[in-house]
């Protein structure tokens, strides 16, 4: 399982990269093999302002479909257009090319909210 030690990580299985103000947004390693093979990222929320912990999208995978929650408050600047036709990166890259959103970081406090890889790791029994 790969959990890599300079992200941030949320109990709903979300993965952040903090870049300045800005946040990249994915789903972990362990979310994409319980969902198996994903064939649709779904988000309709590029340019609204979005609540931590809010739905911004969902990801479909073969068996189920599952919402994907906001780790920190901020505007959706950027979504990642190689999913619409490869959602399969999420699958193949959680870390890399298979990023869903870029958020304008609206409240920097949230930050401590967010979980270590280490405590991440002892969420998921790993």
């Amino acid at each position: 399982m790969n959990i890599p030690a300079e992200l941030k990580y949320t109990k709903d299985h979300e993965w952040v990269r903090i870049e300045g103000d800005i946040a990249t947004i994915g789903i972990t390693d362990f979310a994409q093999s319980e969902l198996g093979d994903i064939v649709y990222v779904e988000i309709e929320t590029v340019g609204d302002t979005v609540e931590q912990e809010a739905v911004f999208g969902t990801v479909e995978a073969v068996k189920t479909v599952s919402d994907l929650f906001m780790p920190l408050s901020g505007e959706v600047l950027e979504l990642n257009a190689k999913l619409e036709g490869e959602p399969e990166l999420v699958n193949k890259d959680p870390y890399g090319d298979g990023w869903m959103v870029k958020v304008k970081i609206a409240d920097p406090a949230q930050l401590s909210s967010l979980l270590s890889a280490d405590a991440y790791k002892s969420l998921i029994g790993a």
